[in-house]
C-alpha cells in the first residue's frame, strides 16, 4: 500500500460505440481511428462482421484482419497481439458482440449447474477485457445493440413493454471504457460515458476525424509516465500475465526495471505454488472419511 500524489498521466484511448446494424459504427470509429494517428496505414480494424470493414476502402489505406469463428476470447486476443507486433497505433474491433455471444453458445452447451458452469466463462472474459484495457495502442471497439423488454403488470397480465436499447455484451464492459458513444439511426452520437469530459452533455454529433483529433489532444495532455509510476504498478500486479501484459505496455522500462519485473515474477510464482498446495490439501482432506 502507498499514498502518492494524484496526477492525470498519458493515455491510449479505450473507446465504446455501440449502436443498432446501420447506426454508423465501422465508419464512425474508421474516421475517428484517423483522427487519433493521422496515417491510416497505422490504423487495423479486427472485422468479425463479413468483410463489411472493406466496404469504406476509399477513406485510405487502413489494414483490415477478417476474424472468422467460432469467435473465442482467445481468437480475438491473439487478433489484438497480432496488431501490435505490426506497430498499429489504433484498433478497432468490430464488434466485440460476437465474443459475448460465442461465450453465450458455449455456456449453453455444458453440463451440470448452469451458475458453477460460469466459472469456466467468466475469466476467459476478463482475460478478453484485460487485454483491450492494457493494451499499449488506442482501441475502439463496436458493440451490437438490440431493443430491450421489461414485463409491465396491466390488467392483471403481465405484458412486455420496450425500454429502450441494450448493448449485446456482457453487463459492465462499458463501466471499463473510458469514453462510450451510443449511435442512432442517423448516424448521430451521444456520450453515455466520458471520462474526458470533451463530450458529456454536449449536442448530439456525427463522429468524424476531428472527433479523433480531440480525443488525441486529451489522452496527450497528461504527465509522461515515470520509472516510479511503472515500479509501482510492478508490485501491485497479482498475476504473471498481468506482470507480462504490464512488461509488454512499456518496453521503455524494460531494461532499468529488469530486476523488479523478475523479483515480482519470482514471488508470484511461488504465490501460484503455495496456492496449489493449499488446493490439493484440501482437496485430499474433503475425500478422507
Amino acid at each position: 500500500m502507498h499514498l502518492q500524489k494524484a496526477s492525470r498521466k498519458k493515455a491510449k484511448i479505450k473507446m465504446g460505440l455501440q449502436g443498432p446494424s446501420g447506426s454508423g459504427k465501422t465508419i464512425g470509429s474508421l474516421l475517428t481511428a484517423f483522427g487519433l494517428c493521422g496515417v491510416w496505414d497505422k490504423v487495423a480494424i479486427v472485422d468479425t462482421e463479413n468483410h463489411s470493414a472493406e466496404l469504406y476502402a476509399h477513406l485510405g489505406t487502413y489494414n483490415v484482419l477478417a476474424l472468422n469463428g467460432p469467435y473465442t476470447p482467445e481468437k480475438y486476443i491473439q487478433a489484438i497481439e497480432l496488431c501490435e507486433k505490426a506497430g498499429m497505433e489504433v484498433i478497432i474491433i468490430d464488434s466485440v458482440t460476437h465474443e459475448w455471444e460465442n461465450l453465450l453458445e458455449y455456456h449453453s452447451s455444458l453440463q451440470g449447474n448452469s451458475f458453477t458452469n460460469w466459472n469456466k466463462i467468466t475469466p476467459r472474459h476478463n482475460y478478453f477485457v484485460q487485454k483491450i484495457l492494457q493494451s499499449p495502442c488506442h482501441i475502439i471497439s463496436t458493440v451490437r445493440t438490440k431493443q430491450d423488454y421489461v414485463l409491465q403488470e396491466k390488467n392483471g397480465k403481465m405484458i412486455p413493454e420496450k425500454v429502450g436499447l441494450k448493448s449485446v455484451q456482457r453487463d459492465g464492459l462499458d463501466y471499463e471504457m473510458t469514453l462510450v458513444f451510443d449511435l442512432d439511426m442517423k448516424n448521430h452520437a451521444t456520450a453515455s460515458k466520458d471520462r474526458s469530459g470533451l463530450f458529456f452533455g454536449k449536442p448530439e454529433h456525427k463522429l468524424s476525424v476531428e472527433t479523433g483529433k480531440l480525443i488525441k489532444d486529451w489522452c496527450n495532455s497528461g504527465e509522461d509516465i515515470s520509472v516510479d509510476d511503472i515500479s509501482l504498478r510492478i508490485n501491485d500486479c497479482k498475476s504473471i500475465q498481468e506482470l507480462l501484459e504490464l512488461y509488454k505496455q512499456h518496453p521503455q522500462f524494460k531494461i532499468v526495471l529488469h530486476s523488479e519485473f523478475e523479483q515480482q515474477k519470482k514471488r508470484l510464482l511461488i504465490n501460484e505454488d503455495v496456492s496449489k498446495e493449499l488446493s490439493n490439501l484440501k482437496q485430499s482432506s474433503n475425500g478422507i472419511h
